[in-house]
Formats: C-alpha cells, structure tokens, sequence
C-alpha cells in the first residue's frame, strides 16, 4: 500500500519537474513535502519501516540539531542489538572446530547451505567411489556375452559404469530404493558397506536437521518481536531527575522471569592513569515492580533513579551533547511456548537521549479491556525541568537548607532536676553561651546568700544553633 503512494508521488514530482515552468517547480516541492508528510505517518503507523529514507529526513527535519557535525561515535551495540565488535588476529583457529555445532549454528544460512550441500554430496561421492571400486574388484564390470555360460551373481546388481555406483549410492542414503539396483548375497563387503553408509547417512542428517532447528529457534528471532523507544528521555519523577526508556512486547505470548538490566559504556581513566577504552558500570533499575523483574503484558517504562552513587549523577543538559558514554539495555527471560532463553539488546546514546521529555500515556480502557496504541510508543512531551546536573542540583539544595537552618531556634531536650524531660528551647541572641552547671551554681550562691531555699533548677542537654565567635567555641 505505501509503496503505491510513494510511487504515484514520485511519478507526479517527476511529471512536474518536466513541465520547467514555474507552477511545475512549485509542484514539485508541493509533492516532495506531501512524499515526506505521508512517510512519516505511515511510519508511526507501522506501515512503513523506520530505515526508509524519506522517513529519515523528515524525522531529522524535526529534531533539534544536536552537533551532528560532531564525528560520528562507534557503537558497542547497535540499535537491533547485533554487538559492533571485530575479533582480528585470532591465532588459534583451531578452538572453533573443537566446537563444531556451534559454529555451525552460528554461521550465516548461506554458509550452513553450502556447508550443508557439500556434505551430502562428499558423502554420495565416496561411496559411489567405494561401490564402483567393488564391482570392479569382483570382475562386475567386465562385458559379458550373453551366447556363453550365464552371468556370475554381482555383488550389486545393475551396475555397469560410476554413473549407476552413484546412482546407487544416492539410493541407498536417502532410502529411496527404485528396485533396479540391490545387494546381493555374493560379497559380505558389500553388505558392510551397505550399513556404514545407512549409519553415516543418519548421522548427517541428524546433525543438519539439529542445526537448522537451532538456527530459527535461536533466542534472537523471539526480540524480533520485543521494541524499545528510539530515544531514552531525561525529566523529574517525584522531585529527582529520572532516566527512562519505554520496552514493549508485540506477542500475546508472554516473557517469563523476564529482567531487565542497565549498563554504562564509557572510557575512564584510572588514578594511576590506565585508559579503558570501554568500562562497564551497572545501573540501578527501578520499573514499577520496585525491582529488576518485570511483567511485560503491557508496554512499560522503565526507570533509573539520577542519585548519588549512579553513573549519571554528573550528566546536565549542556554536558550530555559532549558525554562519550552509551548506555546498554539488557532484557533477559524465558519463552513462554518454546521454553528457550532469549534477550533482546538496544542502546542509548547521548544523541538519542532527550533531556527535558516524559512518554505520552498510550494504554487506555475500551470495552472492559485494556488497549495499546502503539503509534505513540515513542512520542514524547515537553517538560518543565532544571539543566542542571543531580550533582549541582544536591550542592544547591544542601546550600539552601544550610542557610534556613542557621535562623532556627535550638531546640533540644530540657531535663528537669529529678529526671523528668521535657521539650524546651530559646532563641539564638548571639551572645556567649554559658554551661549550665556555671548558672545552677551561681544561682545556688545567691540563695545561700539570702537564706532563701534551694530550688531546682532545669539542665538544658539539647544541641543549640548560635553563630558564636572563635573566641567563644575555645569557651
């Protein structure tokens, strides 16, 4: 369907451009944006895929410019999940063919296929070699005339030339038997051969037929089906800066077990002044479940707390264009018909970070039932949010409450002389603070002095807030 209308407008901006009159080029640019327009709705429909061209451009035409002069950073996983790694100058090839089932597993199919074919026919080629050999060896070739004595019995009927051996032998390891050709009773060789070449041939196809199963039960086929938003979003989520991304299931069948872990990719340079060229740290995942499991029968968001201790506490707004880090999402589970262990893998980088956006809301309550809108899965909002890192935001907010707590009274517990508490305090005046035992016993002269009778006073054991003086801290 969008194939057509893509080739009805290209046909009209083409019949357009041909006119070379003025009207002619204001068509053309008139069915260029319609092109670009249409691509782009049928792209978050799902009816065009994200790779097209056109889709791109008016895509790119709509994000902001995030220094795309910048030279283009080396991914450690790509966005379908492959690993963009290169393994050069293995010396020990060897180790791969310790392990040839794997290997064959994880060859490309049209590698498998000729790998596949060329074993099938090496085979019927050697024991076509080996049954012409034989009726060789007891005279089976030789012309007979059919005047003299009868025939001898061959030791495999109806073989004259290597033609008819490989015939035969074709018949044989596919047990397709025609009826033409059979092994007789004349060679004891012949029936040996017969059953190695039955056994081998099951052995081929047990190791072909385990080979193409696994290759499209592979756990990679199931995250065809798993989607992550295109872009990670930066906003506030109950008052903290939040790292979020969005995943979906397409399949009715459902994950089991399945988790989800975060990693940062990034080059570091130690105290002693190692470089690592890629450092892995993992991040603390917090989805809705309050822990790394999740159930993904619905499309979720999966979030990471920007705190003290995470990897991100530094990122701001201005500082994430310039960050050389990627951020690797990892979800692990079970399938749920098959059984067979899957993950799915995506990355972020800081071009595909948006700071200052939250998810739109796409589940909604129709019918007594709960529905996906999956053409908003990754369309995002504005948000009102500082471009401020965690770190400055917690350095600001510590100044702020250390300069509200200086114009606050000291509170503390008052003791009473004979071991009652109660709450007590008194305003911060400035003036010298004084112990309390020194107040107690002066008050204790002066009634002594009058002959008055003692009273008790109260012990103040709180912590007061005053701005004293040096000399009165050495007090």
């Amino acid at each position: 369907m969008w194939r057509s209308w893509i080739f009805i407008y290209f046909f009209k901006s083409a019949f357009c451009l041909g006119s070379r009159t003025a009207a002619s080029k204001t068509c053309f640019w008139r069915c260029l944006l319609s092109i670009c327009a249409r691509s782009v709705m049928l792209a978050r429909k799902g009816l065009l895929p994200d790779g097209f061209l056109l889709t791109r451009l008016a895509e790119d035409q709509n994000q902001p410019n995030r220094s795309r002069a910048r030279s283009q950073r080396a991914r450690f996983i790509t966005k379908t999940g492959s690993c963009n790694v290169a393994h050069k100058n293995i010396r020990e090839q060897g180790r791969f063919l310790q392990d040839v089932f794997t290997t064959m597993v994880d060859l490309k199919w049209q590698h498998s296929l000729l790998i596949f074919t060329s074993a099938f026919l090496c085979s019927w080629m050697l024991f076509a070699m080996i049954w012409w050999l034989l009726a060789f060896a007891h005279g089976d070739l030789e012309p007979r005339d059919p005047d003299n004595d009868p025939d001898p019995v061959p030791c495999v009927t109806a073989i004259h030339s290597f033609t008819s051996a490989f015939l035969f032998s074709i018949e044989v390891q596919v047990t397709i038997g025609f009826g033409g050709r059979m092994v007789t009773e004349e060679c004891p060789v012949a029936i040996i051969m017969l059953i190695v070449q039955n056994i081998l041939g099951l052995i081929i196809n047990a190791v072909m037929l385990g080979c193409v199963f696994m290759k499209t039960a592979q756990a990679n086929r199931r995250a065809e089906t798993l989607i992550f938003s295109r872009n990670a979003v930066v906003a506030t989520r109950n008052g903290r800066p939040t790292f979020m991304f969005r995943v979906g299931d397409l399949r009715k069948s459902m994950i089991i077990s399945a988790t989800v872990q975060l990693q940062v990719i990034r080059r570091t340079v130690t105290t002693e002044g190692e470089v690592i060229p890629v450092c892995q740290l993992d991040i603390q995942v917090e989805n809705p479940l309050r822990s790394n499991g999740i159930f993904l029968v619905s499309p979720l968001i999966i979030s990471h707390t920007i705190e003290r201790g995470s990897p991100l506490y530094d990122l701001s707004a201005q500082s994430l264009a310039a960050e050389d880090l990627e951020i690797i999402v990892i979800l692990e589970g079970v399938v749920e018909t098959t059984g067979i262990s899957m993950q799915a893998r995506t990355s972020y980088t800081p071009e595909e970070i948006l700071w200052g956006r939250r998810f739109v809301s796409i589940i909604t309550e129709e019918d007594g039932r709960y529905c996906v809108d999956y053409s908003k899965f990754g369309n995002t909002v504005p948000v009102r949010m500082s471009s401020l890192s965690a770190k400055e935001l917690d350095q600001t907010r510590g100044v702020q409450e250390g300069t509200s707590e200086t114009h606050l009274q000291g509170w503390g517990l008052v003791r009473a002389g004979r071991g009652g508490f109660r709450r007590g305090g008194r305003a911060c005046d400035g003036s010298a603070p004084q112990p309390w035992y020194a107040q107690s016993e002066s008050q204790e002269m002066d009634a002594e002095q009058k002959g008055q009778k003692k009273k008790v006073q109260l012990e103040v054991i709180g912590r007061q807030v005053e701005e004293d003086g040096p000399g009165d801290a050495s007090d």
